[in-house]
């Protein structure tokens, strides 16, 4: 319950849209609304390298994501394999599967890029979706970022029976379909950005040398996925 003391600083703050707006989307007040600003902040809207945008926190976000679904599945499939309980946190955590989910929560709504519309067709919605839960994170703690993942996300927006009949091994896909087209391809790392645990790749799916579809992500063979999904959908 937020206390009167509370909702007097929201009614009377600069960001009081923003509260009300994401009130709607986590069901609670932030209460640092600045970690939510970052996580909807594509570096592509900065003027300058210096000013924070969502990559971090889309790593962290990333992480708790994954340990929670891992976890559910655990429990929800107390009989199945660790191959199985792996290509299905796969298929629940796909970029496919996290851009459908931003959406479906407004949080498409919220990000901020430079503009770009071929950047609204890439992953930036599901990034985002994945900051927001890092944001969460820092903001709420660990218990609140789970309820959040499993009461606002799973058991109102994911169908998991269905799920888990799909296909999401797009690279695998698209690498089938190309010797059945006789077509010449090639996965390039296009760039890699940060050092250590947190450099991303930035991979490009090129086809007959021309650059179909491209993926960014703390993984290469993530990367290499979400590059080949998009490459699926631009020749299909």
């Amino acid at each position: 319950m937020v206390s009167i003391l509370k909702k007097t600083k929201i009614y009377f703050s600069r960001e009081k849209k923003l509260y009300r707006s994401l009130k709607n989307v986590l069901g609670f007040y932030p209460k640092n609304i600045d970690l939510y600003k970052q996580a909807f902040r594509h570096r592509s809207s900065l003027k300058s390298k210096k000013q924070p945008n969502n990559e971090r926190l889309e790593f962290l976000g990333d992480a708790i994501l994954s340990s929670v679904i891992a976890h559910y599945l655990f429990i929800r499939f107390p009989f199945k394999d660790e191959g199985f309980l792996t290509k299905m946190r796969s298929k629940l955590v796909s970029r496919t599967q996290l851009n459908q989910l931003a959406r479906k929560l407004g949080i498409n709504e919220f990000v901020e890029t430079n503009g770009d519309s071929g950047m609204r067709n890439s992953s930036v919605n599901g990034d985002a979706f994945e900051a927001l839960i890092g944001a969460i994170y820092l903001d709420k703690g660990y218990k609140k970022a789970k309820d959040f993942i499993l009461k606002r996300v799973v058991s109102v927006h994911l169908d998991v029976e269905e799920i888990e009949q799909t296909e999401t091994d797009f690279k695998s896909k698209f690498i089938e379909w190309a010797q059945k087209e006789k077509v010449t391809f090639e996965f390039r790392i296009k760039e890699e950005v940060g050092n250590g645990p947190d450099k991303e790749f930035i991979v490009e799916l090129l086809v007959n040398s021309e650059a179909k579809g491209t993926g960014r992500h703390f993984s290469k063979k993530r990367a290499e996925q979400i590059a080949a999904e998009m490459a699926m959908t631009a020749l299909q």
